[in-house]
């Protein structure tokens, strides 16, 4: 699938907001090795290297394209590679691994916690966070959209984006499980949106992602003039901005530091 890091962009504020409160629940004061998983155009990647200013910070992403994007951020100790979430390993210890609006795109997520928290040194965190905002309209009509009559033959399977996320309490056991403390929480934001269209324009960037992908030029005009239409309705524009809700789920966990021996 292909992403697009400047559609991906177009609301940096409010997608950056979640990253930047997760990062206030990581106790970690001082890394030399900070991951980055599903780092996208790395903008935010930059904003880990300030907070660890000695660490070497690396940034992983399925996409080329991000990667590329995320180049402009890149020097002597931050770096970006293509890798798969699901497969990509460190080369040694890490202080902390984040996942900002990642994990949720891979199957089984769940299930990597454990591994992604052996990476990490005695005193070290795992930190992300995941949309849960999958029975919104913004879901749910594209979903309803993708099985009517018009388009269930080439849309009602392979551009599924049902919910791939696990609830709050599943996470904590998963962390807990892992050996880590762990912090979980979530947040509803009200996100108001400038312009025109402007749901449809924040969901180019995600959701709508994979509809994208499989349709030719024509028919991304069709269905995108149906999904605005219905996401109009959906989310009428008031003079102030359209209100977008949307819900998020934050986990932190730490591993303990060593006890010293007396």
């Amino acid at each position: 699938m292909r992403w697009d890091p400047d559609v991906y962009n177009r609301y940096p504020d409010e997608r950056g907001r979640p990253f930047v409160e997760l990062l206030t629940r990581v106790r970690v004061d001082s890394a030399a090795a900070v991951v980055d998983l599903g780092c996208g155009p790395g903008n935010l990647t930059a904003m880990l290297a300030s907070r660890w200013p000695d660490a070497e910070v690396i940034g992983v992403d399925s996409s080329a394209e991000m990667v590329a994007a995320a180049g402009e951020y890149a020097s002597d100790r931050v770096r970006f590679f293509v890798g798969d979430i699901g497969d990509w390993q460190p080369d040694g210890p890490v202080d902390v691994v984040v996942a900002n609006a990642a994990l949720h795109w891979v199957p089984g997520h769940v299930d990597m916690l454990a591994t992604f928290a052996s990476w990490l040194r005695p005193g070290g965190a795992l930190a992300f966070q995941v949309p849960d905002n999958f029975s919104e309209p913004s879901h749910t009509l594209l979903q309803e959209l993708r099985e009517s009559p018009r388009w269930r033959d080439r849309l009602a399977a392979g551009a599924d984006r049902s919910a791939g996320v696990e609830r709050p309490a599943r996470y904590l056991e998963a962390l807990v499980a892992a050996g880590l403390d762990p912090d979980v929480w979530q947040t509803d934001y009200l996100h108001v949106l400038p312009g025109e269209d402007a749901v449809l324009n924040w969901v180019r960037g995600t959701a709508l992602r994979p509809v994208l992908t499989i349709l030719d030029a024509d028919e991304q005009a069709e269905f995108v003039s149906s999904y605005a239409e219905a996401l109009r309705a959906g989310y009428p524009k008031q003079e102030f901005g359209t209100v977008f809700p949307f819900r998020r789920t934050f986990a932190v966990g730490h591993l303990r530091s060593t006890d010293p021996v007396e």
